[in-house]
């Protein structure tokens, strides 16, 4: 099937403006670099087997030779996919040298270029060291357009296998405004005291609005 046939709601591209590019599967990330399959597949099914059959890691890892050596993938194909990786392995560089978020508005700084263009609720962690550097970011809910639904489960399982010293827990509220909502207010207490019982300070809870943000720490 040529991507032209796939229904337009369906396709990387459109998906991406209109979903945003953290609805998209990596296949789908892959399909939008590369741009076009060959005669035998269209781009996302050339997507769909190279990360089946290499997966992220050794596509990552793999020279512009070895690259071209998989079918379907020529010169031009293969410096898309090196460049891609390329590009993580120093924003990776960049976050694990990165300075510490000692404030509210360090956070806000941090994540308001990730989350300034949705237009739902996106509900982030950053797991930090003990020095306040994130040591990774992670998307843990994407809402509709304005509720997003969080449990404390799933919030200090992932920051207990990141072994993280302490969590910062980031929303965005698309209509611009940060002030929180009782669910807001409701939520974040139901994690603050976790955190406490389990030994992981969530640090503070910040909302994003539309460049103003509000700090749940710092306003307590």
């Amino acid at each position: 099937m040529r991507i032209k046939d796939i229904s337009a709601e369906n396709r990387p591209r459109e998906r991406l403006e209109k979903q945003g590019v953290i609805a998209l599967s990596d296949a789908e990330l892959l399909a939008i670099i590369l741009k076009t399959g060959n005669k035998q597949e269209n781009v996302i099914d050339m997507s769909n087997k190279l990360l089946s059959k290499y997966g992220i890691n050794k596509l990552s890892s793999c020279s512009l030779k070895e690259l071209q050596a998989i079918k379907g993938i020529g010169k031009a194909k293969a410096c898309q996919i090196l460049a891609l990786f390329e590009l993580n392995k120093r924003l990776n560089f960049v976050k694990q040298n990165g300075r510490s978020l000692l404030s509210a508005k360090d956070v806000y700084q941090y994540v308001e270029p990730k989350l300034m263009h949705l237009d739902r609720e996106c509900f982030m962690l950053l797991h930090l060291d003990t020095k306040n550097v994130v040591i990774k970011e992670e998307t843990v809910s994407i809402g509709t357009l304005n509720a997003s639904l969080i449990h404390p489960r799933e919030i200090f399982k992932s920051a207990i296998k990141e072994s993280a010293n302490t969590v910062i827990v980031v929303h965005n509220h698309p209509s611009g405004d940060p002030e929180p909502s009782s669910e807001d207010r409701i939520t974040t207490k139901k994690l603050f005291d976790a955190g406490e019982l389990l030994g992981i300070k969530v640090l503070d809870h910040v909302i994003v609005g539309k460049h103003k943000f509000y700090s749940f720490n710092e306003t307590r």
